[in-house]
Parts: C-alpha cells; structure tokens; sequence
C-alpha cells in the first residue's frame, strides 16, 4: 500500500513544480521584461506639422484641385450724405434709377406723377402726404397701399403702376424723393399734412390748411 501513496505523492509535487516555475525570481524575470519592449518605428513629424510646426487645417477658402474661388458679389452702398447737406444736395446724392424695393417704387410713382414738375420741396411735400397716411392708421399701411385706394390718386388706373421713364432726372429725382422721405432724412414743411390738391380746383374742403407749395395746397 505504500508504493502507490509514494507514487502518488511524488506526481503532485511534479504537478506543483511546473504551475509556480515561471513566477520564480531571478534571472529568468530579467528576461521577461526584456521581451516585453518592444522598439516602435519613428513617426516623421514634418509630414504632420507645416513648415512652421503649426497644425495644417483646412481654410474657409480651401477648394479641390482644378476648382476656382469664386469673387464675393457687390453689394452697393448708398453714398454718405454730406454733412448738413442741404435738399438738393440729398437728391443729387441719392438720385438713381432703381428706387430699390416695390414700396419705395410706389412711392417714387406717386412723387413722380403727383409732382414731377413741381420744385422739390414740392416734390417732398407730396412725398411726406403719401408717407403721412401709410403711418396714420386712417389709410392703408403701406406706400403701395396708399396709392392703390380706391379714388384717391387720379393717374393710378386698374392695379398696375403706370411706367415711368427710368432714364429721365425727373424719375431720378422722384427717386432721391422717396429714399429721403422714407429714412425720414428731412423735414417738410407740410408737418402732418394727410390731403392736398392743385391749385386749379376748389375741393372746398372742411380741413385745416398748412402749407402752399408750388401748384398744391396741403391740409390736415
């Protein structure tokens, strides 16, 4: 019986001898730690950094190879005024074409065909009249819509603008007329003036008169 406890016992120990072997000290742990660094290859930092080691991002402008940048558009700007520039010198400033937005060209077709010969104080006055009722809350809101009331401006027919010859200084100058009225950059004499008519008729109205200017008669 005790040939095959002996046995047994010297298989256990063979068994335990070959489980801790690698954990035992010396010169073996020197070896393990030797294999386990490993040399990584060098990265080359000028392929990642500009010539200045600055990161390379890419710009707003940055476009594909064959692509072209494209200009910015014009934007136009109005001329500045002159300082204490006087009415003439607004219209001179700001006389154009293109009145620059379908409310300003509504009421650029009202100077022009109310007052086109008229001088232009007139022409402002009549100009402050349209804007008068579009801020009042009695007429309708809008420049536009002022013009296009039923009855109150004679040239107006049917729902169109009538045409204006662009190229002509007295649509220019009705032009200037509105972009003054409409930023509010002078004053006119007629105050808050809501009516007028020429001087050839006699509406005999039953309103307070505030100015005479030129061939029109205004009244609040």
């Amino acid at each position: 019986m005790i040939q095959p406890v002996r046995s047994a016992l010297l298989f256990a120990a063979a068994l335990t001898a070959t489980n801790i072997a690698p954990a035992q000290a010396g010169s073996n742990s020197d070896s393990l730690v030797a294999s386990a660094t490993v040399s990584l290859p060098p990265v080359a930092i000028d392929e990642l950094l500009d010539p200045n080691n600055q990161p390379e991002l890419a710009g707003p402008d940055t476009v594909a190879p064959g692509q072209q940048l494209q200009p910015a558009p014009d934007v136009a700007a109005e001329p500045e005024l002159p300082a204490g520039a006087d009415l003439s010198e607004m219209v001179a400033s700001l006389r154009g074409t293109d009145p620059g937005s379908r409310e300003l060209e509504c009421l650029a077709t009202g100077i022009y065909f109310e007052s086109k010969s008229e001088p232009l104080h007139g022409q402002l006055a009549v100009g402050q009249v349209i804007a008068n009722r579009a801020a009042s809350g009695r007429f309708p809101s809008s420049y536009c819509g002022v013009l296009f009331q039923r009855s109150q401006f004679s040239f107006i027919r049917g729902k169109s603008l009538p045409a204006a010859p662009r190229s002509s200084k007295q649509w220019q100058n009705a032009v200037a007329i509105a972009k003054i009225v409409s930023r509010g950059l002078k004053e006119s004499s007629v105050g808050k003036a809501l009516f007028f008519h020429a001087r050839y008729v006699s509406p005999r109205w039953r309103l307070k008169r505030v100015a005479s200017i030129g061939n029109h008669i205004f009244y609040r």
